[in-house]
């Protein structure tokens, strides 16, 4: 089953294995308390019988949205995990772990200076770990190619690539859903409010990488693509 998952996956044609036994089976939500991952939240609530979401501490620049994550979960009654990946803090140095570095968004080749090297390749691969030791095959994250910030472990064939990777590592059948990877900003707006969730979302997620609630700090890369998103969305309602 393995193998039959890995070759489907290496096609990209894993649309069937997604829609295998969603229903009724158990899903883990990769959770920063940001708006793609709540978004994503609010996604495998609607999808899956039961839905845990994981965090990851790296000692992040923004560190206040583990316990935006940890009060969303609360509230939503969700259980989560909090994992200690200070590691990463440790190895690289960009400005989501190293305060003192400006916030630019990159130019000419250039990734932007808050990419954090190998953050979703070392995520993804706890959060498989975590999952399998759950009993749980879905993993969901919030990873979107159409408008990110140019992060190479953004992109659907990264995601698909790590999908095959962790289930021959670990002989399980994991299965990776980004429900954002093909939306813009405006379409996830669209997206949340679809489910009735977009003034959840809009006032109690943090996506700012300056640590401000709701709209941010408006400046940030991070605030300018999450505001512009929800501007273009009203104005196109």
């Amino acid at each position: 089953m393995v193998k039959t998952l890995a070759k489907r996956c290496r096609l990209g044609d894993n649309d069937e294995v997604k829609r295998m036994a969603v229903h009724n089976s158990s899903a883990l939500v990769v959770f920063s308390g940001g708006q793609d991952s709540t978004t994503c939240l609010f996604w495998a609530l609607e999808r899956f019988n039961k839905v845990e979401a994981v965090t990851f501490n790296y000692n992040q620049r923004h560190k206040q949205e583990i316990d935006c994550a940890k009060a969303i979960a609360s509230e939503l009654g969700i259980v989560h995990t909090v994992l200690d990946m200070s590691l990463l803090h440790q190895l690289t140095a960009n400005a989501l772990t190293r305060p003192e570095m400006e916030i630019s968004s990159g130019g000419k080749g250039d990734l932007p200076s808050t990419f954090v090297d190998g953050r979703n390749l070392l995520f993804m691969s706890f959060a498989a770990v975590l999952a399998k030791q759950k009993g749980m095959q879905h993993i969901v994250t919030g990873v979107c190619e159409t408008d990110f910030s140019g992060y190479p472990d953004c992109r659907d064939v990264f995601i698909k690539s790590l999908n095959v990777t962790v289930n021959l590592a670990m002989e399980y059948q994991f299965v990776i859903h980004t429900p954002l990877m093909w939306l813009n900003k405006a379409q996830t707006w669209k997206l949340a409010d679809d489910m009735g969730k977009l003034d959840y979302i809009r006032m109690k997620t943090l996506t700012c990488y300056e640590g401000v609630m709701g709209e941010g700090c408006g400046q940030c890369p991070a605030c300018k693509l999450r505001n512009n998103g929800l501007i273009q969305y009203k104005q196109g309602k």
